[in-house]
């Protein structure tokens, strides 16, 4: 199973942080609109992400509810047909909730940099350090406390829950 390491942070000035990133940005800025629907799923969260054109991937994870950097597991299966597949997992698990939000990703060496405007939430960050098969998870934490500060993020903007869970229609959620 994959790893990398996590942080999500509440923003207050998405421009500002868009600018901040591009300067550090090996590659992007990339515009993704992803449609996130979540699924009955007992050992971590099952997600399908639809995309624009009709594809998506089934994605399943686990990762603590922290506000720090945490390590994610994480497994990846495309699908072409998004809409069929969650027609399909829906009927077999039930729907636990949907996240829609347009995605601005930045690429800051391996490390992944989401923008994200949350529909019902507003504006995010998320900062996604690749771990290779055999890398201390230490090293990813040090990288992403290293964007924090390159990028302005501090530990009071930090979110310790998922999109879904801070949704005000999920029984699951709080105020962040």
């Amino acid at each position: 199973m994959s790893r990398n390491i996590e942080i999500k942070a509440a923003v207050s000035d998405a421009a500002a942080l868009m600018a901040k990133a591009a300067s550090l940005a090996t590659s992007g800025p990339t515009m993704i609109a992803q449609d996130d629907t979540f699924f009955g799923c007992e050992n971590g969260r099952l997600k399908l992400r639809a995309f624009a054109d009709g594809s998506g991937e089934l994605i399943f994870y686990r990762r603590a509810n922290a506000d720090g950097p945490k390590t994610s597991f994480y497994d990846l299966a495309p699908t072409p047909d998004a809409d069929q597949l969650r027609h399909t997992l829906s009927l077999a698990y039930g729907v636990a909730g949907r996240v829609i939000k347009n995605r601005t990703l930045y690429l800051v060496g391996r490390t992944r940099v989401h923008i994200d405007h949350v529909q019902g939430l507003g504006d995010f960050m998320e900062l996604e350090v690749v771990l290779r098969e055999d890398e201390a998870e230490i090293a990813g934490i040090q990288e992403a406390h290293h964007l924090m500060t390159a990028l302005g993020i501090s530990r009071a903007d930090l979110v310790d829950k998922a999109y879904v869970d801070l949704l005000p229609a999920n029984p699951r959620a709080e105020k962040r």
